[in-house]
């Protein structure tokens, strides 16, 4: 009798330690793959106990018990609004890549906030203890904070960039961090410094005077009053987790309240792969490379002189090759390669046959590919796909291939170059045992973390006192102006001072003379 008693006195404990709370998850996401890393979360909270209500384009599939999922309009239909072919943005300017992003932006808060089931969901007297929002141009969704009186968790799938460290005043040195948006490495020469600065001025400006009043816009029209101004929503975001370590590229500093949780999405035990994709990666005996562009990104957009680039490449190749390709067939396609519209990814890169990754470069891919220790060739061709390939070519685990220079001569030459030479293998093997060595997984990371906002009442007490300044304020433009005005008020009357003596000086000459010499 005492066991059982003891028995139920240790599971009380339990109970008690591990709260259920109610989640909202706000995944509007601009690609399947930022779904994958908002969804693996949001799993993983179920799976604690916790009920979960999620808005995305997508359903939880396989359901999963205590998700609830609220379907919006699917992301590719608001991306393809803007442009059906990414590979055209290689050719924007980074200035039209963020207004572009910005208008992306506002057009997903639209159609989700619209949605029957989104208004319904609005209209009902559901509580929930914390929100989760994907943190991405889409800072309209934070009204959700004060509509449902619940702390904010907001997550970004993209890392650390502008629209997160604005969300908790965290630091970015423009000496050594660089804008998301741009090639360079936290080691910048000064020419790229200044172009760093011009960037991020340029950058903030557009937030600011384009980016934020679309969303306050939007804010103001689906959010009833009486709510608070939407400047004081943005700040008050408890958490950021970022899907990114330091071990993958550059060590910067963070708010107390910024978590690295990179790779939520990897599965730490590899699912069983299809029949036909093990067959012929188990078969491929010279072993075999993954071929993927990501979820925005088409093979069937690649130019038709790049397309044959590649498969002229792939035909010299003894390797097999698995690619991911949106259309049935595929023009001149060698024996050894293998298309599919979509293939699961991460553990595709877990079997040991797969030799090298072919990709574009996004953050989750190359985190895949850490992970998994395969070395990668990449082709860069927006975002955050240029800074990612410049650390991967920096750590010494991968090839960059640009896109305007894709052709036979280059690209096999970086191919057989990662191939071939064992030290990229090497360089990534160590880049993996690092970003492997954590005290915990990343889900367990964050799956805390979340938990401890719903616990702390929304954790004021990690909140910078950063996020509450205005950007002049933050980077004591006024201090500096006031200091500034008080030197020159200091050098004008020096300067006064200094001619009314001279003036005295010569007056005094003129009047008297030049002194006698005493002998």
């Amino acid at each position: 009798m005492w066991l059982l008693k003891g028995l139920a006195m240790l599971v009380l404990v339990l109970i008690g330690l591990n709260d259920a709370y109610k989640i909202l998850a706000i995944f509007p996401t601009l690609a399947k793959s930022h779904y994958f890393v908002g969804s693996a979360l949001v799993r993983e909270l179920a799976e604690k106990g916790h009920e979960v209500t999620m808005i995305s384009p997508f359903s939880t599939k396989p359901p999963a018990k205590n998700v609830n999922d609220i379907v919006t309009t699917p992301s590719s239909e608001l991306v393809n609004g803007f442009t059906p072919n990414f590979f055209e943005m290689k050719s924007m300017y980074i200035f039209q890549t963020f207004l572009m992003l910005y208008n992306l932006g506002a057009t997903t808060v639209n159609a989700t906030l619209q949605s029957k089931g989104v208004q319904e969901l609005m209209n009902s007297k559901q509580k929930f203890d914390v929100i989760i929002c994907e943190a991405f141009a889409i800072e309209a969704f934070l009204g959700f904070s004060h509509h449902f009186h619940a702390p904010v968790v907001a997550v970004s799938t993209f890392g650390a960039s502008g629209f997160t460290t604005r969300l908790v005043g965290s630091p970015s040195p423009p000496s050594y961090v660089p804008n998301a948006f741009l090639p360079y490495t936290d080691r910048m020469t000064l020419l790229e410094r200044v172009h760093n600065i011009i960037t991020e001025t340029i950058d903030h400006i557009l937030y600011e005077w384009y980016h934020i009043p679309m969303q306050e816009k939007l804010y103001d029209q689906y959010f009833p009053d009486p709510k608070p101004d939407f400047r004081d929503i943005t700040k008050n975001v408890s958490l950021v987790l970022l899907n990114t370590h330091f071990s993958l590229g550059r060590p910067r500093p963070y708010a107390v309240n910024m978590i690295e949780v990179g790779g939520l999405q990897v599965n730490r035990k590899p699912k069983p792969l299809p029949a036909d994709i093990q067959d012929f990666l188990d078969s491929a005996k010279d072993g075999a490379i993954y071929f993927s562009m990501g979820s925005n990104l088409k093979g069937v957009h690649f130019p038709v002189e790049k397309r044959n680039a590649i498969l002229a490449v792939f035909r010299t190749l003894k390797q097999k090759i698995l690619w991911k390709w949106e259309d049935e067939s595929l023009p001149g396609k060698p024996d050894n390669v293998l298309i599919k519209s979509w293939f699961p990814q991460d553990d595709i890169l877990a079997h040991p046959n797969i030799k090298l990754f072919i990709t574009h470069g996004g953050l989750l891919s190359t985190t895949e590919s850490v992970y998994h220790g395969v070395p990668i060739v990449g082709i860069p061709v927006f975002g955050d796909q240029p800074l990612n390939m410049a650390l991967a070519e920096k750590a010494g685990f991968g090839k960059k291939v640009d896109l305007e220079h894709l052709d036979e001569e280059h690209f096999m030459a970086a191919v057989n170059e990662v191939l071939t030479n064992i030290k990229y293998a090497d360089h990534m093997k160590k880049i993996s045992d690092r970003y492997r060595n954590q005290p915990q997984t990343p889900l367990e990371t964050a799956v805390f973390w979340v938990e401890y906002v719903a616990r702390h009442n929304g954790a004021p007490h990690m909140k910078s006192a950063g996020q509450e300044l205005s950007f002049i304020q933050y980077h004591n433009i006024d201090a500096l102006a006031i200091i500034f005005a008080i030197i020159a008020i200091i050098m004008y009357a020096l300067k006064s001072a200094f001619s009314a003596l001279s003036s005295l000086v010569c007056d005094r000459k003129e009047r008297y003379g030049p002194e006698k010499k005493h002998k």
